[in-house]
């Protein structure tokens, strides 16, 4: 059943984690290095929500993880607008110097925002991107992208998004990498999960992904 805004904070938000049951959830995980890498989803950019702590959902892993396993080291190398190709050429070495035991993937929405994206050429650099993870030998997690688009003039997105999401569902289940699908989520239905640019989450968002985030890690480890 879709939220109402204003009716849940993240105390009574059904989708959100208590701060024992996260740490609960991650006891004992063999994580001690945290990366990052993508865009602004992988950022965790959004807006202030009433009632939601002002924490990412990066930071709200690493808040956890700390807790419940001690100090980690971590490194977000995620740049806002930045591109499939851009990650590989930016990002990847960092993360090869940097070595995390898990690796968070998460771009593609901003090759979309072209007159006709290539979708070849997506997942051609989604493959590399995945397979550089895999070699790694570190423990790789992603996410598809929710279903929040409701404005009849973003319909196209909508497709595009659906498109994305279905590459990153193949290359995750290639290379034996945690999705957190979230397309399906009751979260696109919510009126407070996006920011006042309509793209990305607010507080309350990112409160809910971490938790997914979180939930996914906790049935791996």
């Amino acid at each position: 059943m879709p939220a109402v805004v204003g009716i849940y904070t993240e105390a009574t938000d059904p989708d959100c984690l208590d701060e024992g049951t996260a740490v609960n959830l991650l006891a004992g995980a063999p994580r001690r290095g945290f990366g990052i890498i993508g865009g602004s989803t992988a950022k965790g950019i959004g807006e202030h929500y009433e009632g939601y702590r002002t924490l990412d959902w990066p930071d709200r892993i690493v808040e956890s993880l700390t807790k419940a396993v001690g100090p980690i080291e971590y490194l977000n190398l995620a740049q806002i607008g930045v591109v499939t190709n851009k990650v590989i050429e930016r990002q990847l070495d960092a993360m090869k110097e940097f070595a995390p035991d898990l690796s968070f993937f998460s771009c593609g929405g901003n090759d979309l925002f072209v007159e006709t994206p290539d979708y070849g050429a997506i997942e051609c650099n989604l493959t590399k991107i995945f397979s550089f993870g895999s070699a790694t030998g570190a423990r790789l997690a992603t996410m598809t992208l929710a279903d929040a688009i409701s404005d009849p003039a973003m319909m196209i997105f909508r497709e595009r998004l659906e498109r994305l999401n279905n590459i990153v569902r193949a290359r995750a289940a290639k290379y034996d990498v945690i999705l957190v699908d979230l397309w399906n989520h009751s979260i696109g239905q919510r009126p407070n999960i996006l920011s006042s640019d309509k793209i990305h989450f607010t507080m309350a968002g990112n409160a809910v992904l971490g938790a997914e985030v979180i939930k996914a890690l906790a049935a791996a480890k």
